[in-house]
């Protein structure tokens, strides 16, 4: 009975202590050069973290270290296929369905040998010193076993998207003048169509054995196991970079056009790399990391090498094939995360709104007592985690994960002790439900490519929403005046103003493109480095960021009122019916219009229970009742989220096919394309503000 008694006193106990903190103090303010401002630095370092590796400075050195400190353990690991069908539905569209085994590993010491011939593999196929190398594939072991083989050698590898349209690949391609480019099958077939634009490439390796047919005669293709059989015959001593050299030319995703290539050097990447480490608790050679973003994103790239520095495990997936109910799996078999059970992930906010929906679905459609159980459960714990002393702590929390949350748990393989959050903003109600569904605390992060995703950092102790954290220890964060929009240091009770990022993490600049290299980069008397994001935050008094608004998403309707496009999204991205949306805001107007990508599921068992007839998907979203429907729980949604009238979109239009990087709509880390989203529904548009 005592024990009872304990169980209960003791969080009680824990609340009290709590709320009788003062706030911890996770940023300070620091001395900076440059142009006058607010600026914050991390409480814990006094000056910009460079290395965490005493006597290494670059990603080479990193790798060839951890490669010898951890020679017999496993490093990579990619599951095996065993089967590939296609489905055909009913209305005859057809779907690849999956069928993989179990991981197969290579060790740290497997992984270095296979680098090191893929090294010497280059070097007998041509490449020669001072030429570039592009590598365009998804996420796999040979990408990252790639790349490393470059640093070793010190060849700059072009990053490019796979899903990058043919126009953004001839640009990337061309600019860099990339002498030898690195593909899947996949991707070379993609190459067909432009081979004649492309002026420069002399050798192009194929990662698959099978190399397509159709391949133009106008590049000899070899083989990724061919390369490195050469090189295995053949083996030519390291070339290693310094900190300075340009380790990576990555193209960023070309949201607002044709994409720019930032220079980040060796010394940039550690940087990040090393601060991370000091943010992420305990982590070390027992984690295994989920690799599956593209690793032509900085935030995939940090990642694999921060996991790679401190002895952890990759296991190679896909977004396609990442849970048991992925688009991809065949049914019955087993997901990625199920079958490696990741202890550490990263995530962009629109695949966690995906697996947030993907739970709502499924308890929604059991209904009855497991329904009241799970939204019983989820209110008792957001409760706790909102400070309450009412809610759910100590026994009770502990019977909530095993009666109900433990099978959430275990669609992400059971094991998530943490998860990274970055590339775009993270809402409050996605974030609380990860929380608590899952039981693992966020990192939610802030930075850009030009920043080698260095910024801020959310700590793991840190329980707020909607705020990016405090600065990493490798950067310093200051805020300027933006006076047009109304953004003053001076704001009170928090100063307010454009983020500019400062540090060993900021790059060299874009590549060929000195006019905006000027524009955004600016090195201050003291030579520190800094970019100049457009973005707008707001620092709270314990030195954590929040993003507030976007210059470039400001736009001033007919009244004067002033729209944040991107804030607004945010904030009605949560609707149950809203798989994709773009506000757009007419400064001829008084009013705002939306273009919705309508949640097919959602919005077909939302008709069915009214006894509403339709043809197909489509016609369902033309109907006025659905648009009605949908366009209530926007205005719902936006009230909750304390919207103001004039932010609430008037009209909308429902779109029932979705936005895929394919389509051009969307870039690969998912972010909505304004420019070309536009121009591809300027009818519509005209038609919302002429009816």
């Amino acid at each position: 009975m005592n024990g009872y008694i304990v169980g209960a006193i003791v969080p009680i106990v824990l609340v009290l202590l709590r709320n009788s903190k003062r706030v911890k103090k996770r940023g300070v303010l620091v001395d900076v050069g440059g142009e006058p401002g607010y600026a914050i630095r991390n409480i814990r370092f006094p000056f910009p973290l460079e290395t965490a590796w005493e006597g290494l400075s670059t990603l080479a050195e990193l790798f060839e270290q951890s490669c010898k400190q951890n020679s017999n353990k496993s490093l990579l690991g990619t599951r095996k296929l065993i089967s590939s069908e296609v489905e055909v539905t009913e209305d005859g569209r057809s779907f690849e369905k999956l069928h993989y085994g179990e991981y197969v590993w290579l060790t740290y010491a497997e992984t270095f040998a296979a680098v090191c011939y893929f090294a010497s593999g280059l070097v007998q196929l041509g490449h020669k010193k001072g030429e570039r190398v592009a590598i365009f594939a998804d996420t796999r072991e040979e990408w990252f076993i790639a790349l490393q083989a470059c640093f070793r050698r010190n060849v700059t590898v072009v990053t490019i998207y796979a899903s990058l349209g043919e126009e953004a690949l001839c640009h990337s391609l061309n600019e860099t003048e990339v002498t030898t480019l690195i593909c899947g099958a996949k991707e070379l077939k993609k190459l067909v169509n432009i081979s004649g634009q492309l002026d420069k490439i002399k050798h192009v390796i194929c990662m698959d054995d099978e190399i397509p047919t159709a391949v133009s005669g106008r590049w000899a293709v070899t083989s990724f196991a061919d390369v490195q059989r050469t090189g295995y015959e053949n083996p030519v001593d390291a070339d290693l970079p310094i900190a300075a050299d340009v380790a990576v030319i990555m193209y960023t995703s070309g949201s607002t056009g044709l994409p720019k290539g930032v220079m980040l050097t060796h010394g940039n990447i550690l940087a990040t790399v090393a601060a991370v480490k000091t943010i992420i608790p305990g982590i070390g050679s027992k984690d295994v990391y989920l690799a599956y973003l593209p690793l032509a994103h900085i935030l995939e790239l940090a990642a694999e090498h921060l996991i790679v520095a401190v002895g952890g495990i990759l296991g190679y997936g896909s977004p396609l094939t990442l849970t048991d109910t992925s688009s991809k799996i065949k049914p019955g078999t087993k997901g990625d995360a199920s079958v490696l059970a990741p202890t550490l992930m990263a995530a962009v906010p629109a695949i966690l709104d995906r697996v947030r929906d993907g739970v709502r679905k499924k308890v929604d459609a059991k209904g009855g007592l497991s329904k009241k159980l799970f939204d019983l459960a989820y209110s008792r714990r957001l409760s706790a985690i909102n400070g309450s002393w009412f809610g759910a702590w100590g026994l009770e929390k502990y019977l909530w994960d095993l009666l109900v949350f433990k099978k959430v748990r275990a669609i992400l393989g059971g094991r998530l002790r943490f998860l990274l959050s970055g590339g775009a903003p993270l809402s409050p109600d996605t974030q609380r439900f990860i929380n608590i569904c899952f039981g693992t605390p966020i990192g939610q992060g802030y930075g850009l490519t030009e920043t080698c995703a260095g910024g801020t950092f959310s700590e793991v102790d840190d329980t707020s929403v909607g705020r990016v954290g405090a600065p990493l220890p490798c950067s310093f964060i200051k805020l300027v005046d933006w006076t047009e929009g109304g953004y003053l240091t001076s704001n009170s009770p928090m100063p307010r103003g454009e983020i500019l990022i400062g540090g060993p993490n900021v790059t060299l600049g874009y590549f060929k493109n000195e006019e905006k290299t000027q524009e955004s980069y600016r090195v201050d008397e003291r030579g520190v480095r800094w970019f100049c994001t457009g973005d707008i935050g707001q620092f709270h008094s314990d030195g954590c960021l929040e993003i507030i608004d976007r210059k470039k998403d400001i736009v001033k309707l007919q009244h004067g009122e002033y729209v944040s496009l991107g804030k607004v999204e945010t904030a009605l991205s949560i609707c149950p019916y809203v798989d994709n949306i773009m506000l757009h805001a007419d400064p001829f107007h008084s009013f705002c219009v939306a273009l919705v990508v309508a949640s097919q599921q959602m919005v077909e068992d939302w008709a069915s229970k009214q006894g509403i007839t339709f043809t197909d998907f489509a016609d369902l979203c033309e109907k006025e009742e659905t648009i009605k429907e949908v366009h209530s729980s926007l205005a719902q949604t936006a009230k909750k989220s304390r919207l103001e009238k004039f932010e609430i979109p008037a009209k909308i239009k429902l779109i029932s096919s979705p936005w895929t990087p394919e389509s051009g709509l969307v870039t690969a880390a998912l972010k909505i394309k304004r420019e070309a989203i536009r121009r591809a529904f300027s009818e519509d548009l005209a038609k919302l503000y002429a009816s």
